[in-house]
């Protein structure tokens, strides 16, 4: 597979990555057996990038990459997440006993538990999971630039906050990687943090490229969800919305037919095309979909095409918001939409 540079460090990764969470949690019941065998044929077919957080299964899904890198671990870019707050005894999935604290003192404890449970020495790629909008993101950053002064971490990463946060951190010390949510499905990145991105030489990571399985065409109706599934709490999956989403569909499925690939396949293109500075990071449990994911990077859309399924799937015409509850600077200056966990939730 395809090689990048995360940012402008040295750090060579898959063009496309796997996010690990749904491995443990809010996606239906967990099967380690089977995580591991996905790990390990993600690996084979040369996918190098894996990505967790802290709060993943509070802390199953560290532990679990941490039995696969054994004897792997210099094959592989490694990234991790701190930052926020779960209840050690909260339900399973629960997206509401979660709090932020972006401290020193939590930063010390959070890498060293990270470090711990994953069986390793250093994280590559190491991001606030979520800032606190009380606490300066000059000091969060800063704190972080001593992890890599200290060879704990080689990378300093931050998830959904807008360009203006991105200067200030910058300013500090080089961020290397945002992690937003990006996709044919959600493109509020594009006005403003994409262009800083590419001014400050940072790559951005896109979760959720598959819009949380829409793209994939696998979803007909919210019903057929795991009642422990994230989504059903999304506006864009509830009834009426998700039927008028769904017919969108159609049209891309013409330009997946003229590539012979699936929807999700030419979903993944849309974002690989063109393309070295983002880095897709599709989630799953399943070596099915996997190994669907993994053959994106062979289709090739034209910039025609590109175009094309920007304008089928125009975020004017996507009906419901991406969460429930707009907030304003409560994600760290996102300016995304979210409900009262969203500043806290991927």
């Amino acid at each position: 597979m395809r090689q990048v540079r995360i940012g402008r460090t040295d750090i060579q990764s898959s063009a496309l990555g796997l996010g690990c969470m749904g491995m443990s949690e809010f996606y239906g019941p967990a099967d380690d057996a089977e995580s591991l065998s996905v790990l390990e044929r993600a690996l084979e077919l040369g996918i190098t990038h894996f990505d967790t957080s802290d709060i993943y299964g509070r802390g199953h899904n560290e532990r679990l990459l941490g039995r696969f890198l054994k004897g792997r671990r210099g094959r592989v870019v490694l990234s991790s997440k701190w930052g926020i707050l779960r209840d050690p005894d909260g339900p399973p999935g629960s997206t509401y006993d979660r709090d932020l604290d972006n401290s020193p003192e939590h930063l010390a404890r959070a890498v060293e538990g990270s470090l711990r449970r994953l069986g390793t020495d250093c994280i590559d790629l190491y991001y606030v999971h979520r800032l606190d909008p009380d606490r300066p993101v000059e000091e969060v950053v800063g704190a972080m630039s001593r992890l890599v002064e200290a060879g704990k971490i080689r990378a300093i990463g931050l998830s959904e906050v807008g360009a203006d946060v991105l200067r200030r951190a910058c300013a500090v010390h080089p961020v290397s990687v945002l992690q937003s949510e990006y996709s044919l499905w959600e493109r509020g990145a594009e006005a403003e943090v994409i262009p800083a991105c590419r001014e400050l030489g940072i790559t951005l990571v896109a979760y959720s490229p598959l819009g949380r399985g829409f793209l994939t065409g696998a979803i007909r109706q919210a019903g057929a969800l795991d009642s422990s599934d994230l989504r059903l709490r999304s506006p864009r999956f509830q009834e009426g919305n998700i039927d008028r989403n769904l017919a969108m569909l159609d049209k891309i499925r013409e330009v997946a037919a003229r590539h012979e690939a699936t929807l999700g396949q030419v979903a993944l293109a849309w974002i690989l095309c063109g393309n070295d500075d983002m880095i897709p990071i599709p989630g799953t449990k399943r070596l099915k979909y996997l190994e669907e994911n993994a053959g994106a990077e062979r289709v090739r859309l034209s910039p025609e095409e590109v175009a094309q399924l920007g304008e089928i799937l125009d975020p004017a015409a996507i009906a419901g918001s991406r969460y429930w509850v707009a907030t304003d600077a409560a994600d760290g200056g996102a300016g995304q939409p979210g409900d009262p966990a969203a500043r806290v939730r991927k």
